[in-house]
């Protein structure tokens, strides 16, 4: 077998809303049509997404995913975030649609990922991609680490918002004196980002405000830079 490409082929209340927002993320619409159905192409690279209009959808009650495969997650979250930045003057945190921020994911292997939910409430769901020789993953056996892993694995895989919240909720309440700062903000950072998702904005302004009290070294501030910045990504929404 050679060159077979399998295309998802996903449902959405409107191809024109899925058209407008997938071109914010570097997509180019390769074909669309209204008749003898609604139904719309799009094309980044070598990434390509098929929908097709339902009428009366609701993308709240939407089943639709799939698996996009990368070498480089990183490179892909930050343009799909530059063009949020540059279309919507934020990244979507919360509502329909909305963007999550690449983190390792227990359920694969401690492989990260990170995941679109798209205008039509498919969950794009995107995974580092293998390499072909494995190294198991070094995770930190810190209590905050091992809670933030399963919360992961509940909100961003399951998209069971409110059982990774109650999991976090359960970490944060209980501090203990040798818990490493750099999980603390980690924790704090993806519980704003949960409220965000669930409109608790309150909630959310609290936890940002609890990360700017944590005392980090300069070693302890590098590692937690990435986090910082989904924190300054929040707090833009917030405003």
């Amino acid at each position: 077998m050679t060159n077979e490409v399998t295309v998802p082929l996903l449902p959405c209340a409107s191809i024109d809303d899925i058209a407008t927002f997938y071109e914010v993320l570097g997509f180019n619409a390769t074909h669309k049509q209204r008749k003898p159905s609604p139904y719309v192409a799009l094309r980044r690279e070598d990434l390509h997404l098929h929908f097709f209009e339902i009428a009366g959808f609701d993308p709240e009650q939407s089943y639709g995913s799939c698996l996009v495969l990368t070498s480089d997650i990183g490179a892909l979250h930050r343009a799909f975030a530059e063009g949020m930045r540059t279309a919507y003057g934020k990244v979507l945190v919360s509502g329909t649609p909305r963007m999550t921020r690449p983190r390792a994911r227990k359920n694969y292997d401690g492989v990260g990922g990170f995941s679109i939910i798209d205008p039509g409430g498919n969950w794009i769901r995107v995974v580092q991609k293998a390499a072909t020789t494995r190294t198991p993953a070094t995770t930190s056996a810190g209590r905050l680490a091992k809670a933030l892993a399963n919360a992961v694995v509940q909100g961003d895989s399951r998209g069971d918002v409110q059982q990774a919240v109650r999991i976090l909720d359960s970490a944060l309440a209980r501090p203990q004196a040798d818990d490493d700062p750099v999980e603390q903000v980690e924790v704090l950072v993806y519980r704003a980002e949960l409220a965000m998702v669930l409109h608790d904005h309150e909630t959310a302004t609290e936890m940002l405000a609890r990360v700017d009290s944590v005392a980090l070294s300069a070693d302890e501030t590098e590692r937690a830079a990435p986090t910082f910045e989904t924190a300054a990504d929040l707090a833009a929404a917030l405003r």
